[in-house]
């Protein structure tokens, strides 16, 4: 094949959708982030990321937010962030949401509806968050008490919640940039609730959710305080409910 120095348009036109991909997947699993941001992580130029960015805004996969700041807000004004929209996200791997939504539904109705419903649903997320848990526990209890936050963010990681473990005020921020769930667990908050309470019950301390996909935010952010590793007692019954 002759090859006349020009690049076919074809070619062209599959790089750039390589690319942008690249830059819809790094703000998946790093959650919001803003043109510097993906430019440093991607090896691209800032101008390169925001012609990216702007076709992914039109194609309504990615949305521009002022950055949400926990604590005190520093002088200046807020960075623009961009985060996966619901659309976005469905591009990844969600198929099964309706199905899962469904079959909720039919829990809390065969229950009875009503409180009896929301038990009844609570009571499965709490079992299937168990089932999950036990590869946790491991990864956990194997890893140095001042690394089990990061522990738990590597298995959370390994099931595809993107999860990362950063140091915060006082304690540290376990960070879940996917949620392979996050539709259903807009109708049904038992599923972030219960998922809150075996965090508690695995690093052995009081939690608190910050922030949650399901409802709007662009990242699940779990705070996790600075503990005495000399005491493990920990009460599932005080851990942070999922953010209204």
């Amino acid at each position: 094949m002759k090859y006349d120095g020009e690049v076919p348009q074809e070619d062209i036109a599959t790089g750039e959708r390589s690319t942008r991909n690249r830059v819809a997947r790094s703000i998946l699993d790093h959650g919001p982030s803003t043109v510097a941001d993906l430019a440093k992580r991607l090896g691209l130029t800032q101008a390169a990321v925001r012609r990216h960015l702007d076709a992914l805004v039109a194609d309504t996969v990615v949305e521009a937010k002022e950055q949400r700041v926990y604590g005190a807000r520093t002088r200046g004004r807020p960075a623009k962030v961009f985060a996966l929209t619901d659309c976005g996200r469905d591009a990844f791997d969600q198929s099964y949401d309706t199905l899962a939504a469904d079959a909720l539904t039919w829990i809390s109705r065969a229950a009875g509806g009503g409180e009896q419903g929301e038990a009844a649903v609570t009571a499965f997320a709490r079992a299937r968050i168990a089932a999950q848990a036990e590869a946790y526990r491991e990864a956990v209890e194997a890893a140095p008490p001042e690394e089990r936050t990061e522990a738990l963010a590597r298995a959370l990681s390994a099931d595809g919640y993107a999860a990362t473990a950063r140091s915060a005020p006082v304690g540290e921020q376990l960070c879940q940039h996917h949620c392979p769930v996050a539709h259903v667990a807009e109708k049904f908050p038992q599923l972030c609730e219960a998922e809150t309470e075996v965090f508690s019950a695995l690093l052995g301390t009081h939690v608190q959710r910050l922030a949650t996909i399901a409802h709007g935010d662009g990242v699940c952010t779990t705070y996790i305080p600075k503990v005495s590793h000399t005491s493990h007692s920990a009460s599932a019954s005080t851990a942070g409910r999922n953010p209204a």
